[in-house]
């Protein structure tokens, strides 16, 4: 049996796969999967094939709506909904959080990276508003709280942003800063943890113990 069949099998059962595949804990609980990747990795693509043989999914879409004015954009969104079965749900919404507490069926969330700014437009991140921080860490509390009480399988895609090059611009700097704390955050709220490279997918290892 494939790793892949094998994450499938847990998601059919609602149930988290027992020590071999993770951190040791056989609690009986919806397993909830991280997917890393950098652009056009194949991260998406792996992340709907783990729920591929689900009915009913609720796709949760975390970017800006498609415009005529960015067409490279809104072909990218065209060529999600083309892969997306037609038979899931999908939600336009910045509240993860909301969903995953009132969810009925697996959910998939596409991306946090799109979400984390967002986020930070909102809140003011970019020039450096008055208590941007704490509205900010606000939002990113409620969705890990959300997610380490969640009652269905959930897998989240997100990008690795920080193995390229250092931006160029202050708020580049601090979007790869922060998105990264974020990572960091929801792996250790999930269950796995994959990281996706040139459409090769590896479920990384525990967290280390430090020293």
């Amino acid at each position: 049996m494939t790793p892949l069949s094998v994450l499938r099998t847990v998601y059919r059962t609602g149930m988290r796969v027992l020590d071999e595949l993770t951190t040791g804990t056989a609690s009986r609980r919806a397993r909830t999967t991280l997917v890393l990747g950098g652009a056009r990795s194949g991260k998406s693509q792996y992340a709907e094939r783990l729920l591929a043989d689900e009915s009913d999914v609720v796709y949760v879409a975390t970017g800006q709506p498609p415009s005529d004015s960015d067409p490279e954009w809104a072909d990218r969104v065209r060529q999600h909904r083309e892969r997306r079965s037609r038979h899931w749900r999908t939600v336009e919404t910045l509240d993860i959080a909301g969903v995953l507490r009132t969810a009925d069926a697996p959910v998939l969330v596409d991306c946090l990276a799109t979400w984390f700014a967002r986020i930070c437009d909102e809140t003011g991140a970019w020039h450096d508003a008055d208590g941007w921080r704490k509205r900010t860490e606000a939002t990113v509390g409620d969705l890990v709280d959300a997610l380490r009480t969640t009652s269905v399988p959930v897998v989240l895609v997100s990008n690795e942003v920080g193995s390229g090059i250092v931006p160029s611009t202050p708020a580049g700097r601090l979007f790869r800063d922060e998105l990264g704390l974020l990572n960091r955050r929801v792996a250790d709220a999930t269950d796995a943890v994959v990281l996706v490279v040139a459409g090769r997918a590896l479920e990384l290892p525990a967290p280390y113990a430090p020293s």
